[in-house]
């Protein structure tokens, strides 16, 4: 009997070479994250035999000055870039010409986690810390809008056009509808697919 088949699928990410010193698009993409008011800390980095691999990750604590994201998202420095520059140019202008408020809290669901995709052997982008779920949107005044299957009206608008704005910053747009899955929140990933192009369901 040979060595017992893996868990996972390999993906070309999963056993690279961690550098000894960060990679300096690592260090310019902090650099742009800061100009963006985000707040984060280095975080461990993240392997796994199963072949998880998330080498420099960051604890993302705030996407800009006045945007909390909660709780803290352990994820890769260009996911965290893409959610803050989409948290501050997209929806929290959306808020403020939907509901007259601004967003004030990004509610996450799942950023770093090893896991497979739902129902497959294949790493989630998960596992790379390539990917952000949010659940809940929370405005300025306190007004709450959940990722859920069937919304009130002006919540559903709004959503809407979150999801749709969503796809181009982000190569994977999933949520209530796309599976049984995502009947909660939305997945917004930077998987890297041949073409560049995008998978928006």
């Amino acid at each position: 009997m040979g060595p017992p088949a893996p868990k996972m699928l390999p993906d070309k990410r999963s056993h690279a070479e961690r550098p000894t010193t960060m990679p300096a698009d690592e260090t310019a993409c902090r650099a742009r994250l800061k100009l963006l008011g985000a707040e984060f800390e280095e975080a461990a980095p993240q392997s796994d035999d199963d072949g998880c691999a998330l080498p420099f990750p960051l604890k993302l604590k705030r996407l800009a000055a006045s945007i909390d994201i909660a709780p803290d998202a352990v994820i890769n420095c260009a996911a965290a870039e893409a959610s803050a520059r989409f948290a501050t140019n997209v929806i929290s202008p959306a808020a403020k010409a939907e509901f007259g408020e601004e967003l004030a809290t990004v509610g996450q669901a799942s950023a770093y986690v090893c896991r497979p995709r739902n129902g497959t052997r294949k790493l989630s982008e998960h596992a790379f810390g390539n990917a952000l779920d949010i659940s809940r949107f929370t405005l300025t005044k306190g007004t709450a809008i959940d990722v859920e299957p069937a919304p009130p009206a002006k919540n559903a608008k709004f959503l809407s056009q979150i999801r749709k704005a969503a796809c181009g910053p982000f190569k994977t747009v999933l949520g209530p509808g796309s599976d049984a899955d995502h009947a909660l929140h939305f997945h917004f990933d930077l998987a890297p697919r041949r073409n560049g192009g995008t998978f928006c369901q």
